[in-house]
């Protein structure tokens, strides 16, 4: 798959393919149903499909500090759109300047001129440009005036209810995850490398691997069950998630995991993680002692649990 970022750094050869727009948080199943359109109508006109997205998200421009919890950064995103067989992603900054562009000149500046669409895959509720002016009956009057076809993307749902990115925000905050791997497709995961902490689970006798989360918020908080691939073995653990209350932190949520018996460095590794069940909420504990009679009893919980479902 192809990144190209920004713009400008569009050449002649990007011309000409197939393309959908949107932010593609948590590439969902609904997601996946607009990308299965994008690689058929792709092989028909012979052409790239092409996902345009865009860092960042247009709410966490707007309103940063009130943005909804990030389901996917952008490298996952961009390795979840290439599973799909996306061929080309174009990954617009948005900024001032985007965000004053017109509908029409975004049409023009960016799918006409930049792209070369020949087609258009969007859901029938995407609205775009400056205000929010654009919606998919302009595009269908844009594409008859510019020469390319628009086609609507049908609603996916599971359990009587639309399959969209938000749902599955609140089936993780709700602790489900059942059904947020209904609406993605699969088991909810987290990746980033392993950095230092401040080492506290050694001292608790439960090392964790603090991972890099680089965001500002969650989608979902507490103590897990959770899988961890680990030189591409899938290593049974349990992961905490989110603001440590018991801990003096930045503010920050954190993701932190236990490797039930492994022994090795892992610092600078890059892990998955894959969240399987919860077993509790976050909570503040008096002391360090109640900490550690609590992570002992999550990790007795962990080991009775894949004890009965060994991987």
């Amino acid at each position: 798959m192809q990144l190209v970022r920004g713009i400008h750094n569009l050449q002649p050869s990007h011309r000409g393919c197939v393309a959908t727009i949107g932010n593609f948080d948590g590439v969902h199943r609904g997601h996946q149903a607009i990308l299965a359109r994008l690689r058929e109508r792709a092989q028909e006109f012979g052409v790239p499909g092409c996902v345009v997205i865009f860092e960042p998200q247009p709410r966490e421009f707007f309103t940063p500090g009130h943005a909804p919890a990030r389901l996917t950064r952008l490298r996952e995103k961009l390795t979840l759109l290439d599973e799909q067989g996306v061929d080309r992603v174009l990954c617009l900054a948005f900024n001032r300047r985007l965000r004053e562009l017109g509908a029409a000149d975004f049409v023009h500046t960016v799918l006409v001129e930049g792209l070369g669409v020949r087609q258009l895959e969007v859901g029938d509720d995407f609205r775009f440009g400056c205000d929010r002016s654009g919606d998919f009956d302009f595009l269908v009057k844009a594409g008859v005036a510019e020469g390319f076809t628009v086609e609507a993307a049908s609603t996916i749902e599971v359990d009587g209810a639309r399959v969209s990115s938000s749902r599955v925000r609140q089936a993780l905050a709700d602790g489900d995850l059942a059904l947020a791997e209904a609406l993605l497709g699969r088991p909810y995961s987290i990746a980033g490398r392993v950095v230092y902490g401040q080492q506290l689970g050694r001292k608790l006798n439960a090392p964790t691997a603090n991972i890099q989360l680089k965001r500002r918020r969650t989608a979902l908080s507490g103590v897990f069950l959770v899988t961890a691939m680990v030189a591409g073995r899938r290593w049974p653990a349990i992961a905490n998630i989110g603001m440590r209350p018991s801990v003096q932190s930045e503010g920050l949520p954190h993701l932190e995991v236990h490797l039930l018996d492994y022994q090795g460095d892992l610092y600078g590794c890059r892990l998955e993680v894959v969240f399987l069940r919860k077993l509790r909420d976050e909570q503040r504990f008096p002391s360090l002692e109640a900490l550690r009679n609590a992570i002992d009893m999550d990790i007795a919980s962990a080991r009775a649990y894949w004890r009965a479902n060994p991987l």
